[in-house]
């Protein structure tokens, strides 16, 4: 027993001598391999005290204090209800925009999701009304979008989006005769891109928000309202972080997605676009058949001719809400001009190119057709077409003028406004 004791003393002893060598605490050794070494160590203490100390100092050490030290921001839920209670008009709203961000939410992690979760592909052969065939997650985000608009009180009377065939009541989509009453209608594409999300890069939702003609039933012509007309504009992006970027028709600001508390947070209060910017997001694959302005305004761009003095810099991700954000933030244009497949461009006027110009203009910036201003467009149906430039009022000016001066009878194909 004596024996055992003692035995047991002695390797008690070695053990804390081996932690206290490698600084080992609360039972772990430190994630390196370092410490194995070819060589035996110096005898020396004060050798052995340096090795060990220079083992570590580049290893950073965890602390579970909490350390982080958090912005104070206001939440997008007070910045609502500040904004709507300076605005009467849109109270109603209110309720409709805070589950706006909660759907905006819900996406993030679907998005986040969608490869472990069987989320990405076909959604079993669809093809929507445009011909383009619909992906299990297009499905998921609209009906997450039809229920966020239509299940949060008495302001939406009826939805369009870009992957329903044709407008849809609200008491349609919640199966309840009490979502029949509204006096606003949404349009929206709940996902921008979907196709990125099987290489990782950023996708986004695009919605926007009109007033309805009081006491009329809604139905398809109820949306066919110019952009000047929309009350609430506003995109979600998915990407390094989520951000919801959001106009009342006062201005743009923008709001971030705390991963910690789950709340979006005021990080970008009065967003102003530069006036001009070195940023052009074009699919250049397209090039050859973009219109003669076009291509002498890209030529320009990249040789440094351009009225902004400095050759620009190619920044295309391949979704909307992506590159219009990049270029709101930094400055420059995006666009999607017609093509010979396309001859009025790929983006839809209700659902992305009007949101999008409404928020570029009270950023500062300018949103255009290349022949006249987007939000002056009254769209013919509701998955109408139309020619896309966003960005910097300089650059937006710039690419109407190459139209001008360039164009003949060739103007984008998509007429005039």
């Amino acid at each position: 027993m004596i024996c055992l004791l003692l035995f047991a003393a002695v390797l008690c002893s070695s053990c804390q001598s081996f932690m206290t060598k490698y600084h080992v605490t609360n039972n772990r050794i430190p994630p390196t391999n370092q410490h194995l070494r070819s060589t035996p160590p110096s005898t020396s203490s004060s050798s052995s005290s340096s090795n060990s100390e220079n083992l570590f100092t580049s290893i950073p050490v965890p602390t579970t204090t909490g350390t982080t030290k958090k912005k104070k921001l206001k939440t997008y839920q007070r910045y609502l209800e500040v904004e709507c209670w300076k605005r009467s008009e849109l109270r109603s709203l209110e309720p409709v925009l805070k589950s706006v961000a909660s759907a905006c939410k819900q996406i993030s992690r679907i998005v986040q999701r969608a490869q472990t979760d069987d989320l990405y592909g076909s959604a079993g052969g669809d093809v929507n009304v445009q011909g383009e065939e619909q992906q299990k997650l297009d499905v998921v985000c609209n009906t997450i979008f039809l229920r966020a608009f239509c299940g949060c009180g008495d302001a939406i009377a009826a939805v369009a989006s870009e992957e329903e065939d044709f407008v849809r009541k609200c008491s349609d989509v919640m199966g309840d005769m009490a979502f029949e009453v509204g006096d606003y209608v949404a349009v929206f594409d709940p996902i921008d891109g979907s196709k990125n999300i099987e290489a990782s890069l950023p996708v986004g939702t695009v919605f926007g928000i009109y007033k309805a003609t009081a006491g009329t039933d809604p139905d398809e012509d109820t949306f066919l309202q110019t952009g000047n007309r929309m009350v609430v504009a506003g995109y979600c992006l998915y990407s390094a972080t989520t951000m919801l970027v959001l106009t009342l028709g006062s201005g743009v600001d923008g709001f971030t997605l705390d991963p910690d508390i789950g709340v979006f947070l005021h990080t970008h209060p009065d967003i102003r676009i530069p006036g001009s910017g070195p940023i052009y997001a074009f699919n250049e694959a397209n090039f050859h058949d973009y219109s003669d302005p076009v291509k002498r305004f890209l030529d320009a761009l990249k040789s440094g001719s351009s009225s902004i003095g400095k050759r620009s810099s190619a920044r295309y991700v391949g979704a909307l809400v992506a590159d219009a954000h990049n270029v709101l933030i930094n400055g420059g244009v995006y666009g999607y001009p017609a093509t010979n497949a396309n001859p009025k461009g790929k983006l839809r006027l209700l659902y992305e190119s009007n949101p999008m110009a409404m928020i570029m203009e009270q950023a500062g910036g300018a949103g255009s057709t290349g022949t006249g201003r987007i939000l002056d467009m009254r769209p013919t149906e509701i998955h109408e077409r139309v020619p896309t430039f966003l960005g910097s009022i300089e650059n937006v000016f710039e690419l109407d003028q190459f139209h001008t001066y360039y164009g003949g009878d060739d103007t984008e194909n998509g007429g005039s406004s």
